[in-house]
């Protein structure tokens, strides 16, 4: 038994030395144990899911025309996004109002006004990546008196984490129509509606990991090993997001520019999400301005 508390409490000191982490990076376990009688962590939990899936995903940025089958299209993005206050949101440092997402993103025009996409994004202070995946089909686009209506299939993953995933994809429908100004300059205001489904999990966390090496030693080890938990599962099917977003994108030449807003509206969840049909909560919209600057070939 004594070599068993040993083993015990170098395992949970291995586990609480932490490596340097930016003011942006997660740790998930600040949200808190679900065990402990009382406790809001899980529907904490998959509100934030909620909340981040909205911020990665809050940029489109492009007009629902195509590119056409031989052209390809390189941008560098950037997005503003504003956090709400009432949600917790488990970073390392003071938890922030707002973060700066830049992004890479890159598209590729095909035959049958199908376009293919794929975007890079990071999160400012962080390490956190997320990479996104997209394709997209413009059911009507170039008629002289009709807008341009497509819709958009996309997939976003977050990397750069421990202990949690986090997954979202979703249908974005949208509508624009281009004006030329002259020569190769166009002006093209769009909108849309976008529906995206977010699914998030965490590993098994150690709900106090700055406990001291003593404290891990015998009798004690037991109790350090029932502090910890996962929190329930954020479904797809029950975690449903609507960004509504409108832009302009401006053509000279090979020179594109172009600005977004967006409004993510995030439903509510339930206090106790083990019990779904009683008490829940609204969550605070998550509003991104959006910029971009590319080259058209």
């Amino acid at each position: 038994m004594h070599a068993y508390s040993r083993w015990v409490a170098l395992a949970v000191f291995l586990s609480g030395v932490a490596a340097h982490a930016d003011q942006n990076d997660l740790r998930i376990a600040n949200l808190g144990s679900p065990n402990t009688a009382g406790s809001t962590a899980n529907s904490d939990f998959q509100a934030f899911a909620r909340v981040f899936a909205a911020t990665l995903t809050s940029a489109n940025l492009m007009p629902p025309e195509t590119l056409g089958h031989a052209a390809f299209n390189v941008n560098a993005e950037l997005s503003v996004v504003s956090l709400p206050s009432d949600i917790r949101i488990p970073t390392e440092g003071a938890q922030p109002g707002s973060v700066l997402v830049p992004s890479f993103h890159v598209r590729k025009g095909l035959p049958f006004s199908v376009e293919l996409g794929g975007r890079v994004s990071w999160v400012e202070k962080s390490r956190m990546v997320a990479a996104t995946g997209e394709v997209k089909w413009a059911a009507n686009e170039g008629f002289t008196y009709l807008p341009d209506l497509a819709g958009r299939l996309h997939v976003t993953r977050l990397l750069g984490v421990r202990d949690f995933g986090l997954t979202a994809g979703g249908l974005d429908i949208g509508i624009g129509k281009q004006f030329p100004l002259g020569g190769m300059i166009t002006l093209t205001p769009y909108g849309g509606l976008d529906f995206t489904f977010v699914g998030a999990d965490s590993d098994n966390l150690d709900f106090d990991p700055d406990r001291s090496y003593e404290g891990s030693l015998g009798n004690d080890s037991l109790a350090a090993l029932e502090n910890t938990g996962v929190y329930k599962r954020v479904d797809f099917t029950d975690n449903m997001t609507q960004r509504i977003y409108g832009g302009v994108r401006f053509i000279g030449g090979v020179l594109q520019l172009g600005a977004e807003l967006s409004v993510s509206r995030l439903g509510g969840v339930a206090v106790d999400p083990a019990n779904p049909d009683g008490e829940t909560r609204g969550l605070t919209s998550v509003v991104t301005f959006n910029t971009s600057l590319g080259l058209d070939f």
